[in-house]
């Protein structure tokens, strides 16, 4: 099986270490380089090619959303895992930008690790808290939408979805396939108007269609 490449992009040398160490702990993980800028991240992401970018959102120069557009406008099959604290403000232009999960800088290996899996699995993972943030910062610019009309299949598995289970635990929480879960995701992404799963759950919680309580 071969191993997912990583690169690293966060302007404080110390917080690289502290990841590579994190990822040092999976035998599927390697890492591709690291670097302290966006432009930085971008040349390298040209030129290596890895399969997932752990991208600090703010970073001198070029930031972490920059260059997060200009690496999903041409290399689209990589994954960018944005480095985020609570308090980042730009969380919103991160989900825009095409990230495929959010993960605080103080995340556990394990957790981390987790994430770096099930992105590459197609999915999108949301810390509670960062979602919560964005529900919040979406809710000041974007009017409320009450017409959207879900079976309860669909309700259900968007739920599950807002709680971060992969496609396969829903299957199994819900005694369906994993292929009639990913076609109920479509049709509630068709629904919602929403295009991956990051705005479908921030989409959810921002008009009550799930509880928050993740």
């Amino acid at each position: 099986m071969d191993k997912i490449r990583v690169l690293i992009a966060d302007d404080h040398a110390m917080v690289r270490e502290g990841l590579r160490k994190l990822l040092e702990l999976s035998d599927n993980i390697e890492i591709v380089s690291e670097v302290g800028d966006g432009q930085g991240a971008i040349n390298i992401a040209r030129k290596d090619k890895p399969d997932v970018v752990l991208m600090d959102v703010n970073m001198p120069g070029t930031n972490g959303i920059i260059a997060t557009r200009v690496i999903k406008r041409e290399m689209p099959s990589i994954h960018v895992i944005a480095l985020t604290i609570y308090e980042d403000e730009e969380v919103v232009d991160m989900v825009r930008a095409g990230v495929s999960a959010y993960v605080l800088k103080d995340v556990a290996g394990s957790e981390l690790i987790d994430t770096i899996n099930r992105v590459m699995q197609g999915e999108v993972v949301i810390h509670p808290r960062v979602a919560n943030r964005l529900v919040r910062e979406l809710s000041r610019n974007e009017k409320k939408k009450n017409d959207v009309r879900l079976t309860k299949r669909e309700s259900d598995v968007l739920a599950l979805l807002v709680k971060g289970h992969s496609n396969k635990e829903m299957a199994e929480a819900m005694f369906i396939s994993e292929k009639t879960v990913k076609n109920h995701l479509t049709s509630i992404f068709r629904k919602l108007g929403v295009k991956d799963r990051t705005q479908a759950a921030v989409y959810a919680l921002k008009n009550n269609i799930v509880s928050d309580e993740l």
